[in-house]
């Protein structure tokens, strides 16, 4: 499903402009991408000499894609709703884990157990922040809707450095062991991350597509003017949509926090992260978010193995540009 606004009526007398739309993926930019990384694991796969290796990357590729695709599941929700960037992403994320890493200590809850605290916590913030910071502005500039969000990203990392100091935390899942998948050794915080992110995504993709309240969504991105008109409540909706993009970042900072470092800009490279996979799959586009995702966390770790010292990141720009190329508009993103 896309999140998209639908392009302007011809004026009156003249005779409408037909416009082509592509609900599925671009064929062209899928087999580039795909060759691309198939190209990329054989080069890494000759690169590092072991199928072990190769096999570790690949799964591990995987399993960290399924978490940015929950990070950009929020990002892109707000970015098709209300057009607006949301810098403050990354820092919601860092947010989460440290209210997952109170939680923890305080209670001594599970890790994933806290998912049922942190998700609804960030739900309200997220929806005070669009009605008291957001809603006011939505006329405004678009500098300054993306100044609001940036003075929110830095509000929230100064918070956090002078509630918890500079110093690095961590979350202890109990029984993370190894577990064996093709040949590859994954813990188990990693494969329950990425079940849970996939399970959240699918929530997030049948509330929007089949609920009233996804329908309503759906119409204010589409049209705001005729929504309001059959009498949605938009600024509602505006609130809603933001809510769920900051639970959905919070729901990603819980289950990275067992297998990341805590630290207040631990969420700026999950941010940038997002902002690529949004690119990729298409802007405001759900199902493009999971597969741009997925892509982003393959070419992460092919690109460590072909570019053995270098950012992981570096290999990810390198197809990000090449998909770009292929479709200008992301995988999944529509012409008009």
């Amino acid at each position: 499903m896309t999140i998209q606004a639908s392009p302007p009526t011809a004026p009156a007398g003249e005779k409408p402009v037909r416009n082509r739309r592509y609900n599925g993926p671009s064929p062209r930019a899928l087999v580039v991408t795909l060759g691309v990384l198939a190209l990329a694991a054989v080069v890494a796969g000759f690169i590092s000499g072991s199928p072990t290796v190769l096999a570790q990357a690949l799964v591990t590729g995987l399993l960290t894609g399924g978490i940015y695709s929950l990070v950009a599941m929020g990002l892109t929700l707000v970015y098709g709703v209300l057009h607006i960037i949301n810098f403050a992403n990354g820092a919601m994320v860092a947010l989460a884990m440290y209210l997952t890493y109170v939680l923890v200590n305080l209670t001594g809850m599970h890790p994933y157990a806290t998912l049922l605290i942190t998700v609804p916590t960030m739900f309200l913030l997220g929806a005070v922040t669009q009605a008291g910071l957001l809603n006011p502005i939505m006329r405004a500039p678009i500098h300054t809707q993306l100044l609001i969000t940036i003075g929110l990203a830095l509000a929230i990392e100064n918070i956090l450095l002078l509630v918890f100091g500079p110093n690095p935390l961590s979350v202890q899942l109990p029984g993370n062991t190894g577990v064996p998948i093709l040949g590859a050794t994954v813990d188990l915080s990693r494969i329950y991350a990425f079940v849970g992110a996939l399970v959240l995504v699918a929530a997030l993709w049948l509330i929007l597509q089949r609920t009233p309240v996804g329908t309503a969504v759906r119409s204010v991105a589409a049209n705001p003017e005729g929504a309001r008109l059959v009498g949605i409540d938009i600024k509602g909706i505006y609130i809603l949509t933001f809510a769920l993009g900051a639970a959905a970042a919070g729901a990603a900072g819980t289950l990275v926090a067992p297998f990341t470092t805590i630290e207040p800009t631990a969420g700026s490279v999950f941010n940038l992260t997002a902002f690529v996979v949004v690119v990729l799959g298409g802007m405001g586009n759900v199902p493009g978010a999971l597969v741009g995702g997925l892509i982003v966390g393959l070419t992460e770790q092919l690109g460590g193995l072909i570019l053995p010292g270098q950012s992981p990141l570096l290999a990810v720009f390198v197809v990000f540009l090449i998909v770009l190329f292929a479709k200008p508009r992301g995988i999944f993103g529509r012409t008009a």
